[in-house]
């Protein structure tokens, strides 16, 4: 039964500082103030009963008035402040239940509602405060102190006190206190606490690093580049105490039935003690009528679906899976077809080049240098690639990118145009632009004063797991495509060796969002998976945006309904499933809830059941929809695909 605003959707979960204590969290059941005023109020109820059936009744009264009080501390003022704001619930039914049966003279059953229902409310009480502590576990990732080094002192700071720029100097088996960009040291960081990758990644000079990373054996420089305030970690946190406010489906739909039903039920339960009044036994009919009351309170569908949302929620940021909210958590549960970008997703987005077409007069270096240098401008990933093949780069002037088509600028006062064969004509490099594609490479034509002179071939590497979670989606029943930039021929290439059928290549940002409509128009729900930043419009168009790879990039995390903090594609396939298990989870609470509202109300009418066997059938469907919407919090599904145990999808998929 819900109580005030622990769980309600709107209000974001409270999650301290790094360190903080939390005298109001409950690590304990027995320390759930609600919980104990429920105990006692058991206690205070036996005693009377006892004292009762010893022949003394004005005892027996005391006490049971004394239980009514002190189970009736965690609800009936809180009925009241909700009333003033015009705001009716359950806790507004539970106290006329209470009082109605008091003022009828059965103050045992109205005893026992109160200590039934507080003991409920220590239940609600202590399943938010471990997803609490869940939360802030996160944080807790964060050293209290690191050592910097200003100027020639080393000083041991607080890790709040941190400042963009501080040098921190990390010791062997030490976690980094924020993000920072390395200076010293090789080592290789152990993320899992982060990102769900099961081995350390070897970082060293210029790698940036995250708050939370255990530092593996190498001695680390690290420059400061964000505060403990806004660093990896605490935007993880963030995001999922504000996102989950975000109502789901599900969520939306326990809501349309709770709101109008609690007046309804109100209104129903007057007619009942009235015409019952008129026809028959005034105080058989208002005690049926308090019944009913109580009977059809949505006390399990109330709380049902934020346990199951918060819970599931929580449990995936454990493993690097951020999903901003309860609609996004529902929608991933319901995709059908699963659009991959080939860059950065089914590749490492770590291209090389791997060969070089020249025409007779030109040598390779010359192609590749004046190539290098527009590419010296550029932010795309196959720059990277060129660049580094270069033995030498010359100035370029006046460089301008073409979306989607490549770059144009003057080297030596020489016009300089490089880019896609769509767009530039191989001509005399014709033949090895094919064969390069053929073999899964990009060719990049290279032009001066409008005669190609050569073409680079450059190949992003598949990545190791790519193959094996496309077979194991596939397996599943997902319809699996890819959307790339790239030629048709490398797509073809690439999409062959991961096992798509579906490909649609030679697409600009735009074609991307273009084709996801048309996906979505077929009437499957459909998800984008892409980097965040240049598939922006794709995600933003698919009925659920998947960025890959996010940690540390605040935009890939903003466009996206959910954002991969890892860099391992695994965690797509654990997302699907995890989603798909929480939304089975919350449409068996929400059905259960309904279909004990429709049993309970005609046997509270036909006086079958009392005011105290009600309560009683109530209060334990809600400790079972608690503990169901709990068992999301398990995230099996992630655990097994980002275990060291590869071959567990291959197998599942074989």
């Amino acid at each position: 039964m819900t109580r005030g605003d622990e769980l309600d959707p709107e209000v974001p979960l409270d999650v301290d500082a790094p360190g903080e204590d939390d005298d109001d969290d409950d690590d304990h059941l027995w320390q759930v103030k609600e919980f104990q005023l429920g105990v006692l109020a058991a206690v205070l109820l036996l005693a009377g009963f006892v004292m009762g059936r010893g022949g003394q009744p004005g005892w027996e009264l005391g006490l049971s008035i004394a239980a009514l009080i002190a189970g009736g501390v965690t609800f009936v003022p809180e009925a009241f402040t909700k009333l003033v704001k015009g705001k009716i619930g359950v806790d507004l039914l539970m106290t006329i239940g209470a009082v109605g049966a008091t003022v009828l003279g059965h103050v045992e059953e109205a005893a026992t509602l109160a200590f039934l229902y507080s003991l409920s409310e220590g239940l609600e009480e202590y399943s938010v405060a471990k997803t609490r502590k869940g939360l802030r576990a996160l944080l807790d990732l964060v050293p209290r102190e690191t050592i910097v080094r200003r100027g020639d002192s080393e000083l041991v700071v607080e890790s709040d006190e941190l400042v963009v720029g501080d040098l921190m100097l990390v010791k062997p088996g030490e976690r980094l206190a924020t993000d920072g960009i390395i200076r010293a040291g090789r080592t290789a960081l152990d993320l899992s606490a982060i990102t769900g990758e099961s081995m350390p990644v070897e970082v060293g000079p210029g790698s940036e690093v995250f708050a939370g990373a255990i530092n593996g054996t190498g001695a680390l420089e690290v420059e400061v580049t964000t505060t403990a305030e806004y660093n990896s970690l605490a935007r993880i946190v963030h995001i999922v105490e504000t996102e989950q406010s975000r109502k789901g489906a599900t969520q939306r739909l326990a809501d349309r039935i709770a709101k109008p039903l609690v007046p309804a039920i109100m209104i129903a339960a007057v007619l009942v003690a009235v015409l019952g009044s008129v026809f028959g036994d005034p105080g058989v009919w208002v005690l049926r009528a308090l019944v009913m009351v109580v009977a059809a309170s949505p006390c399990a569908l109330a709380i049902s679906v934020p346990v199951t949302v918060v819970t599931s929620i929580g449990a995936a940021s454990k493993y690097g899976v951020l999903v901003k909210g309860g609609a996004a958590l529902e929608t991933l549960g319901k995709v059908r077809t699963i659009a991959l970008d080939k860059t950065g997703t089914l590749t490492r987005n770590q291209p090389i080049v791997i060969d070089v077409a020249t025409v007779p007069d030109r040598t390779r270096d010359e192609v590749v240098a004046l190539a290098a240098a527009l590419e010296a401008r550029s932010e795309h990933p196959l720059a990277r690639a060129i660049l580094a093949a270069a033995s030498s780069v010359p100035v370029a002037h006046d460089v301008a990118a073409v979306t989607g088509a490549g770059l144009s600028g003057t080297v030596h006062g020489r016009q300089i145009r490089l880019g896609r064969p769509g767009w530039i004509d191989p001509g005399p490099v014709a033949e090895p632009v094919t064969q390069m594609q053929a073999g899964g490479a990009t060719a990049v034509v290279v032009e001066v004063d409008g005669h190609v002179i050569g073409a680079i071939a450059v190949r992003d590497e598949l990545r190791h797991e790519a193959v094996e979670v496309v077979a194991y989606l596939r397996h599943q029943g997902y319809t699996v495509v890819m959307l790339t930039g790239d030629n048709p021929a490398t797509a073809q290439a690439l999409a062959r060796a991961v096992g798509i059928d579906e490909v649609h290549a030679d697409l600009r940002p735009e074609d991307k969002s273009l084709k996801i409509r048309s996906l979505r128009d077929s009437g499957r729900v459909t998800a984008m998976v892409g980097d965040g930043v240049n598939d922006a419009p794709a995600l933003a168009t698919a009925d659920l945006g998947v960025a890959m790879g996010a940690m540390g990039a605040d935009v890939a995390i903003e466009t996206a309904d959910v954002a991969l903090m890892g860099d391992d594609l695994r965690l797509l396939p654990g997302a699907f499933a995890h989603a798909r298990r929480t939304r089975a989870i919350m449409m068996q609470n929400v059905v259960l809830s309904l279909v004990l509202i429709g049993i309970l109300i005609p046997l509270a009418f036909a006086g079958v059941l009392g005011l105290a066997a009600v309560v009683l059938v109530h209060e334990l469907a809600e400790v079972f929809v608690i503990a169901n919407g709990v068992r999301a919090g398990r995230a099996t599904d992630l655990r097994v695909v980002t275990s060291p145990a590869r071959p567990v999808l291959a197998e599942a998929a074989a």
